[in-house]
């Protein structure tokens, strides 16, 4: 089973160092994080997304991002322009 990180509504440079730690103390399994409640994603917190997306590519483990119903966190991570990550609905498995 996927450890499982809960996202913050707001994800602004206050929350990185946090949400750094938080999913670096799940490394070496896979990790599903929940981005369902996310209100507001910026800069800082997508770099740190996209580190943990290229750590755990590196270490072989899958990281699934569920969104629910909300097209919030999709849409604001398409506008930065980054490469999909891999979504899934809640209850659902990628």
């Amino acid at each position: 089973m996927a450890a499982a990180v809960v996202l913050p509504a707001v994800l602004d440079i206050r929350a990185a160092d946090a949400l750094k730690t938080e999913i670096l103390a799940q490394r070496g399994q896979p990790l599903t994080l929940d981005a369902s409640a996310v209100e507001r994603l910026g800069g800082l917190c997508l770099q740190v997304l996209l580190s943990a997306r290229a750590t755990w590519d590196a270490d072989g483990q899958p990281l699934t991002v569920t969104t629910g119903d909300s097209t919030t966190f999709s849409d604001q991570w398409a506008a930065f322009g980054a490469a999909p990550l891999d979504t899934a609905s809640v209850g659902a498995t990628a």
